[in-house]
């Protein structure tokens, strides 16, 4: 009776089994690379907010710095700017910088005429290190500091950089034509 029972008594075969393995290892596999895809863009996601966002921040201490300076020196390029700021006592310097073992400029601040990688980092990932213009005060108009920063953290087609620029008014400089010399920077000439 127990022999005719378990004769009776069906299951799965080694062929059936062996199908619904390599059915499941395929649906597995695709679901992996999905959620690895995901992780992927999620991470590259963060890594373009917080690069966003760092010269965001950036963009904002620089416009508290130029609306109190009354007055810019000659920039040698357009990689720094300094400024006369009467808010800390003294200069300050913006600049940009390559960084290190990299391909992207980074954002500096440093008291003082001179700037460097050493100073304070305020932002990263730049793709160009040419990021200031300075126009200085006329009669018709106060000194402006250009800003043009483009940022991305993954250069690369399909992957367009985030483009912040403004132009700031010098809030403490005066309507006044400036004659250029080694310290200063001339007016335009069509207003003076």
């Amino acid at each position: 009776m127990t022999l005719a029972r378990l004769r009776g008594e069906s299951g799965y075969s080694v062929f059936e089994l062996l199908t619904v393995m390599v059915i499941l290892s395929i649906v597995l596999t695709a679901l992996t690379s999905i959620f690895v895809t995901a992780t992927n863009a999620e991470s590259d996601q963060n890594r373009r907010f917080s690069a966003q966002q760092e010269a965001r921040v950036a963009i904002d201490k620089m416009k508290r710095d130029i609306h109190c300076s009354s007055e810019g020196t000659p920039p040698t390029s357009a990689t720094q700017v300094t400024l006369n700021d009467p808010c800390v006592g003294g200069t300050i310097s913006w600049c940009t910088a390559l960084r290190a073992g990299t391909t992207f400029y980074g954002l500096y601040r440093a008291s003082g005429s001179t700037c460097s990688s050493s100073a304070t980092q305020w932002a990263k990932y730049l793709t160009s290190g040419n990021v200031f213009a300075f126009t200085q005060q006329s009669t018709n108009s106060l000194a402006k500091v250009g800003i043009s920063l483009a940022v991305n953290p993954k250069p690369m087609p399909g992957h367009p950089d985030y483009a912040l620029g403004d132009a700031i008014v010098l809030r403490n400089s005066q309507r006044v034509c400036v004659v250029g010399s080694g310290t200063t920077i001339a007016s335009p000439s069509p207003p003076c």
